[in-house]
């Protein structure tokens, strides 16, 4: 306030006194009337004089100002000449002829004090903020401008106002879907400066869709034909793009960089390009170099130079680069553009080395490019981009370096000379009496040397033609001859960093520089040129001085007369170590090697600061150290590095071989790798095959489970024979196999129950007999008693034994229920065996019959444990393939055990065939009629028979 009133003081700003009660009596209607209408009048005549008396309308009505936009709301008219107001205080972008000439500054400094005092109240910008949501045009163009003036007097303050504001950079975003051009435009302006050296902003607005919103627009005013507004939105994408590696990486990954594009479809006829038409192109040049600038991360230059290959948008840049007509300034531009675009990129610089000019023949573009590199007749810029140009299409690039360096080798040089190579042009470059192209032709050749030792020595066999009549001279002599020779300090500066580049890390250049006995003289005594010369003779001088240093570094002494420890000597001789390292310092001391360090771009002012390129700084950097170190050395260092030297060429041979080894690992853990995937995927189509038969196994199951209800209780046992089949994977036709089998012995068995029940007969019969013996004997029944007795035991160990057998039937065949009316008939016929078991007296039958007792007795209980062992594996079973099919086996020999178990029970009947007929022969001693088992019938005959001797009996 104080610099308020010191201005108002002032003669060149004192307004006239009416102008100032004016003023006053406004600002107390504004603040005292009590109608709308009063108010509104007293706003629009502040408004009026506000442009007209800037000082005294900030100072007196801008709280009054202020306290409408809190108050009155309501009133967009009101509101709308309180912002024009406070803009017209508070902007400086008054006409000029407002604004006299000694008062500028005064007049800046206004608009920041009253931006200051506006803003102390950081309540006012969120006020300003809510205004700026309004959609009526008179509250809401007049907020923006307001907006965008405070940004430009106090950016970093109301930035920050803003960012802390909840929502209030998403409210501005809005103003670029508004419908209103006016509005939409000063919306644009206005994130341009809300957005200026503010990541954290730039974030939000990048997040909150600003990208498609601002292409969409530049797409819709006609791209590079539009008018300015599509620079201010150009400016906007730069503002949010630059030094942001979040934001450029979210423009990437959103693929706005093929909307990019259509930008450069230029037409066939390039006449008549307009200066905004430029000015765009230019600044979309720029917004592409800022995706792919060198100072980028490595991983998201790499990135976006691949999309840009990608969606064709390098394609489209070089028809740029070769199409006539186009403003220089414009194609220096695009030369720097696609020079970035292509740098550290092989895919994009294999591209770039396929373009062709369109002439006749058709040239690389690489050559036409060179051509104009060499030419002095072309602008200095341009030249400089052709440089960068060529500098970036070989860096990292060694296929492109053995390329360009093949030019110059005798096999591949066109001895017809219909067409002029890259090497050719350097060449010629490098002797060409303008010294601009000396410089660049050598920084060209240089980089095509660049860590690549192979071409350093290839290079070597280069022979240049001097004159008619005199042998050939290779490069690296003709090089040295030109420096000997007092050329311009461009020309030599040049060369020697050619020189340099070509030397280090090469001991067979080293040897070839040290061969000619002139060299080392010369650059010793150009060393001791007297120091009171001018800065570029220094420059001069220390380039010497390197030189010499690479050559004593990198000396293999194979050279008997300048082995490292003479040359050490003669430079201490000639010249002096200290004096030497002096001379070598004067080389990073230059202003010239500070700036050239910065970028990779060349940027001069002017061709005389050409001295320096930014690759050869880095290799300054890497020698000037162990140079200085080596010139130190004695010669048992000397010795001792040459030993360290060998044991790390060893050891570098030995991981080379390592290499080798693990490369081959790697070839054949690929083949592995391709070999798993394979057995992975027949693992998944045996997976696939499992799932179908586990799905076919249990189809089985339920067609088993259906024959097992249709079989119904009496087929257990061969059910759970089935159900162990069924789950062990047997198909439809082994199960119907098995089926077949269970029907055989169901027959046999329904044999055997005949032959039991044949058996029964007879013994019932002999029971009978016994009776009638016993009515018709009575004196001798008494001295039989014994015997009876005798045969009622018996009796009990037949009941005994055919009950066992009855079990072990059960046992064996589960299958029928005739089993069980078997077991029942059998249970009534006891009591008649019983009667029949009676006659027989011996003690030898009773003694063989225990015996088979006890036999039968331990064949029950092995079938018992057969038995518990066929449920324990039933219960053990897996649900696998293999296991199943083993499991199929291992019921198939119990099939066969079966079947050799009721081979026994046969053999048994045998004996029991043979034990009746036995005691049948001992009733007929006894005087017993016996019928024979000829004479019985089989069936309900036989029972007949049966219950006519019972009726005789009785």
């Amino acid at each position: 306030m104080n610099f308020l009133r010191g201005v108002m003081g002032g003669p060149s700003a004192g307004p006239q006194p009416s102008g100032a009660d004016t003023i006053q009596k406004l600002c107390d209607r504004v603040a005292s009337s009590t109608l709308l209408d009063d108010r509104r009048d007293a706003v629009r005549a502040l408004k009026s004089l506000s442009k007209k008396y800037r000082l005294e309308v900030g100072i007196q009505a801008m709280e009054h100002l202020i306290h409408v936009l809190q108050t009155d709301r309501s009133d967009s008219e009101i509101i709308g000449y309180a912002l024009d107001t406070l803009y017209n205080v508070i902007a400086n972008d008054l006409e000029e002829e407002e604004q006299e000439e000694n008062s500028a500054k005064q007049v800046d400094d206004l608009g920041s004090q009253f931006t200051e005092i506006f803003i102390k109240q950081q309540d006012n910008v969120t006020l300003l903020l809510t205004l700026v949501e309004e959609f009526d045009f008179h509250v809401r163009w007049p907020g923006v401008k307001l907006l965008t003036s405070l940004l430009k007097q106090q950016g970093p303050q109301v930035q920050q106002i803003i960012l802390v504001s909840p929502m209030g950079v998403s409210r501005l975003m809005d103003l670029l879907a508004d419908s209103r051009e006016v509005i939409r435009n000063d919306g644009v302006l206005l994130l341009q400066q809300l957005t200026k050296s503010n990541a954290a902003i730039q974030k939000i607005v990048a997040f909150e869709n600003a990208f498609e919103r601002l292409l969409d627009i530049i797409t819709e005013e006609g791209n590079s034909d539009g008018g300015i507004v599509v620079e201010d939105c150009l400016l906007l994408l730069q503002n949010l793009l630059k030094n942001n590696n979040s934001n450029q990486n979210f423009f990437k990954e959103g693929s706005y960089i093929q909307h990019m594009k259509p930008w450069f479809e230029v037409g066939d006829d390039n006449c008549g390009w307009s200066a905004q038409k430029v000015t765009n192109l230019h600044l979309m040049l720029q917004l592409v170099r800022v995706l792919v600038a060198p100072t980028n991360p490595p991983g998201a230059t790499s990135s976006c130079q691949k999309a840009m290959f990608h969606c064709g948008l390098l394609q489209q840049l070089c028809t740029i680069l070769m199409a006539t007509g186009v403003p220089a300034d414009i194609l220096t531009e695009t030369i720097n553009t696609v020079s970035e675009v292509i740098r550290g990129c092989q895919t994009n610089q294999d591209y770039f080395a396929s373009v062709n000019a369109p002439s006749n023949p058709p040239r690389p573009a690489i050559v036409v490019l060179l051509m104009s590199m060499v030419n002095e007749r072309q602008p200095f810029v341009l030249r400089c981009a052709v440089l960068y140009c060529f500098q970036c299409f070989l860096y990292k690039n060694q296929k492109g370096q053995g390329e360009i360096v093949s030019t110059l080798l005798p096999s591949t040089i066109d001895a017809t000379g219909n067409s002029v190579s890259a090497g050719q042009l350097l060449c010629g470059g490098l002797f060409s009496t303008d010294s601009l192209s000396n410089w660049c032709a050598a920084v060209a050749l240089a980089h095509a040397l660049q860590e690549n030792a192979t071409l350093k020595e290839q290079l070597l066999r280069v022979q240049l033609a001097t004159s008619i009549g005199n042998p050939p001279v290779s490069l690296l002599q003709q090089c040295t001859n030109i420096l000997s020779q007092g050329s311009k300090v461009q020309t030599r500066v040049g060369l020697l960093m050619l020189l340099c580049t070509w030397l280090s890390n090469c001991s067979i250049a080293v040897t070839h520089f040290l061969h000619n006995p002139a060299n080392v003289p010369f650059f010793q005594l150009t060393g001791q040129i007297a120091e009171n010369l001018g800065e570029e003779e220094q420059l001069v001088q220390g380039l010497c001085a390197l030189l010499l240093g690479i050559s004593i570094y990198y000396n293999d002494n194979s050279l008997e007369n300048y082995r490292k420890e003479k040359l050490k000597q003669l430079i201490e001789k000639r010249i002096g170590r200290e004096n030497f390292i002096e001379k070598l310092g004067f080389i990073s001391k230059h202003e010239l090697y500070s700036r050239a360090a910065q970028k990779p771009q060349p940027s001069f002012s002017s061709p005389d600061h050409m001295m320096f390129d930014h690759e050869f700084t880095k290799l300054v950097k890497e020698l000037e150290g162990v140079i200085s170190k080596a010139i130190y050395k004695s010669s048992e260092e000397d010795k001792k590095e040459e030993e360290v030297k060998k044991t790390l060429e060893q050891h570098d041979n030995i991981v080379t071989h390592y290499k080798k080894v693990i490369r081959e690992q790697d070839q054949e853990l690929e083949e592995l790798k391709q070999h798993i995937s394979t057995l992975t995927s027949q693992n998944e189509q045996l997976q696939t095959t499992v799932t179908q038969q586990v799905s076919q196994i249990q189809q089985h199951k339920d067609q088993y489970n259906l024959l097992k209800v249709q079989l119904g209780k009496d087929s257990q046992h061969h059910n759970s024979h089935g159900d162990t089949l069924q789950m062990n994977g047997i198909q439809t036709e082994e199960v119907s196999k098995l089926k077949e089998e269970l029907e055989e012995w169901k027959n046999k068995h329904e044999l055997l129950q005949g032959q039991l029940k044949e058996k029964d007969s007879v013994i019932e019969k002999l029971s009978s007999s016994q009776l009638e013996m016993g009515a018709t004997e009575q004196p001798s029944q008494t001295s039989k008693f014994d015997g009876l007795e005798h045969n009622n035991e018996l009796q009990k160990e037949i009941e005994t034994l055919r009950s066992q057998l009855q079990l072990q039937a059960a046992e064996i065949s589960k299958l029928q229920i005739e089993n069980q009316k078997l077991q029942l008939k059998n249970a009534t016929a006891d009591p008649m065996a019983g009667e029949s078991g009676a006659a027989a007296t011996s003690s030898e039958l009773e003694g063989r019959l225990e015996q088979e007792i006890k036999e039968l007795k331990s064949e029950v209980k092995a079938l018992s444990e057969e038995k518990e062992s066929l449920k324990q594996h039933l219960d053990s079973s897996s649900s696998t393939v293999a296991i199943l099919q083993e499991e199929k086996s291992k019921l198939q020999r119990e099939v066969a055990e079966s079947k050799k178990e009721q081979d026994d029970l046969l053999v048994l009947l045998a004996d029991q065939d043979q034990k009746i007929s036995a005691l049948k022969s001992k009733l007929k001693d006894l005087g017993v009629p016996v019928e024979d088992e000829d004479d019985t019938e089989s069936g309900d005959q036989g029972d007949e028979d049966e219950d006519g001797d019972e009726e005789e009996q009785d």
